[in-house]
C-alpha cells in the first residue's frame, strides 16, 4: 500500500512566551491554499516591532495563542493557486503583509493568503528590500495619506524618522509635497536629508516640542510622553495620528482643547496601498534602507538587534536563497 506524504517545510515556531531564545527552527507541515487564496514561496519576510511585541505576550492580538509562527511581511514567488483566483498565476512575484493583524506566518518558506492582500513585487528591487516594504510602507502610506490626508504645502512632523516607519514615511511625505522634519540621531541626520528631509531635531539634544511649531500633520511612532508633547508642535486643526495603540495617558482631552485631532490608526492589508508604494519606488521617489538581513534560522538573533531600538530602516530574514 502507497504511503502519501505531506509536504513539509522550515520554518521558526514559538511555542512559550519569552525573549528571542523561544523562537525556534522547526519543520512541519506545508499549508495549502484554499478558495481565493494563493501559495508563496517566501523568499525574505520583513521584521517588525509588532513581532517581538507579540513574542513577549505569547499571544496575538486577535487572541490566537502559542503555538505559532510570527511575521506578517512576505517577498516571494507564487507556488500554486486556490479555486477563484485570478489575479496570479504561479511562477509570479509578489509582496504583502498578509492577514494583518492575524496570523501570517511569513517566518516560513511557506505562505497562504488572500490573493488581494498581494501586489507584483517592485520591480529593481531584491527580496530583501521588497520583504523589508509592506508593513512599514502601508503604515506610513495609510497614516499620511488615507487619514491625514497629506498634500503639497503641508508641514508633516515624522518623529523616529530613520526607523523602519519613519524612514519611509519622510519620503511618503516629500513624495505628497510636503515639508517634511524629522526626529532622530544627529549620526542618521545625513541619511534623512538623502531621503528628503528639510528639516531635522536631534531629540537628544534639543526639544521637539520648544523647537517645532505649525506642524499640519505629527505621525507618532514613539508613544508615552511623546503624544501630548507632540500637541504642542500643531497648529489648530492639525492631526496627530499615532501608529501605536492608545492607552489612558493619550492626550483625546487636551487635542479637543487645543482644536486638533488626535487617534490610533492600525494598519490593514491593501492591494491598492501597495501599488502606490511600488509606483513610488519604480520612479525612483522611494527607497527602503535595510538594516541587516539574518538567515530563517536566526531570527532569535533579528528579534535581539531589533529589540535595540538602534536600527536604521529595516531587519529582514533570508528564506530562500
Amino acid at each position: 500500500m502507497s504511503r502519501t506524504t505531506t509536504p513539509t517545510m522550515r520554518a521558526v515556531l514559538q511555542d512559550t512566551a519569552g525573549g528571542p531564545e523561544v523562537l525556534k527552527a522547526v519543520e512541519t507541515g506545508r499549508p495549502e491554499p484554499g478558495r481565493g487564496e494563493i501559495l508563496v514561496r517566501v523568499h525574505a519576510a520583513g521584521v517588525n516591532p509588532a513581532d517581538w511585541k507579540i513574542r513577549e505576550r505569547g499571544v496575538f492580538a486577535d487572541g490566537t495563542p502559542l503555538p505559532f509562527v510570527l511575521g506578517f511581511d512576505v517577498s516571494g514567488v507564487v507556488e500554486g493557486t486556490g479555486d477563484g483566483v485570478t489575479l496570479f498565476r504561479p511562477g509570479d512575484e509578489v509582496f504583502g503583509m498578509p492577514r494583518f493583524p492575524h496570523p501570517a506566518g511569513a517566518y516560513a518558506e511557506y505562505v497562504t493568503a488572500p490573493a488581494r492582500h498581494f501586489a507584483a513585487r517592485p520591480q529593481g528591487l531584491s527580496h530583501h528590500e521588497s520583504g523589508a516594504l509592506p508593513l512599514a510602507a502601508l503604515t506610513a502610506w495609510q497614516a499620511l495619506v488615507d487619514t491625514a490626508g497629506v498634500r503639497p504645502g503641508r508641514r508633516v512632523l515624522v518623529h523616529a524618522a530613520a526607523g523602519g516607519v519613519g524612514h519611509l514615511a519622510v519620503q511618503i511625505a516629500k513624495a505628497r509635497g510636503a515639508h517634511v522634519i524629522g526626529t532622530a540621531g544627529a549620526a542618521k541626520h545625513d541619511l534623512l536629508r538623502s531621503l528628503g528631509a528639510d528639516e531635522l531635531i536631534d531629540y537628544r539634544t534639543e526639544d521637539f516640542a520648544e523647537a517645532v511649531r505649525d506642524v499640519d500633520v505629527v505621525l507618532e511612532t514613539v508613544g508615552g510622553a511623546n503624544w501630548a508633547r507632540s500637541l504642542r508642535t500643531l497648529r489648530p486643526g492639525g492631526n496627530l495620528v499615532s501608529v501605536l495603540p492608545p492607552d489612558d495617558t493619550f492626550p483625546y482631552e487636551e487635542a479637543g482643547a487645543a482644536g486638533v485631532r488626535a487617534g490610533f490608526m492600525l494598519v490593514e492589508p491593501d492591494r491598492q496601498g501597495l501599488r502606490e508604494i511600488t509606483e513610488l519606488v519604480e520612479d525612483g521617489r522611494l527607497r527602503v534602507v535595510v538594516d541587516a538581513v539574518f538567515p530563517l534560522e536566526e531570527a532569535a538573533a533579528a528579534h535581539a538587534r531589533g529589540e535595540t531600538g538602534r536600527t536604521t530602516g529595516k531587519i529582514v530574514l533570508s528564506v530562500t536563497p
